[in-house]
């Protein structure tokens, strides 16, 4: 896999707002090419020893690989979450154009459409 693999980010937040305001802060820095944010799930975990069920907002990102520890190191300062979830998973397939869209957004320094 090389670094401009195209992958999906997928990160949690306590609310849409705060999901929002991370994933468009990523975008306009050129992490991300684009975010979505599913406003509402419902979130279920063990922490300190407790079951936890929690409402989050759940944040996908499409970038590609070279930018993965970047968008994970922004979400750990800028969220506010003790430990937030940021996951990548490499994406196998897609429509081409799609995914050299993706590519030339995160890899560009201004603004393209």
């Amino acid at each position: 896999m090389s670094d401009t693999s195209p992958v999906l980010v997928i990160a949690t937040f306590a609310t849409r707002d705060e999901a929002e305001r991370v994933g468009e802060a990523l975008v306009e820095q050129r992490l991300a090419a684009c975010g979505n944010v599913i406003p509402t799930i419902h979130s279920f975990y063990y922490w300190e020893g407790k079951l936890q069920r929690e409402l989050e907002a759940l944040l996908l990102l499409k970038s590609t690989r070279v930018h993965v520890a970047a968008i994970a190191d922004y979400i750990q300062r800028e969220g506010n979450a003790e430990m937030p979830e940021v996951v990548s998973v490499p994406v196998e397939g897609g429509l081409s154009g799609y995914l050299e869209w993706v590519a030339g957004q995160v890899d560009s320094k201004g603004p393209r459409s």
